[in-house]
């Protein structure tokens, strides 16, 4: 069993590419059969909170390729996704 706590400490990264996407902020879950349906990243692009704008990404559970001990692995397309930085 893993608490939410610990999946908020773990590093997203996609392994299309390699990037860090940031850290999981909340998540989708189906209220009528508890079920995680997808993790909502919220990167930050501020610098000091002031400048620059935050970006959410909702990342659909079945794109978890790997969940380790400090990483979850994620395969994403950012194109097809919208995540273009």
């Amino acid at each position: 069993m893993m608490y939410i706590s610990e999946f908020q400490t773990k590093d997203v990264v996609n392994v299309s590419d390699g990037k860090k996407l940031g850290n999981i902020d909340d998540f989708d879950i189906n209220v009528t059969n508890g079920k995680i349906q997808a993790i909502i990243i919220n990167s930050h692009g501020k610098m000091l909170g002031f400048f620059g704008k935050d970006e959410e990404f909702v990342i659909p559970w079945r794109n978890i390729v790997k969940i380790g001990e400090d990483v979850i692995l994620v395969r994403m397309n950012r194109q097809i996704e919208g995540l273009d930085e």
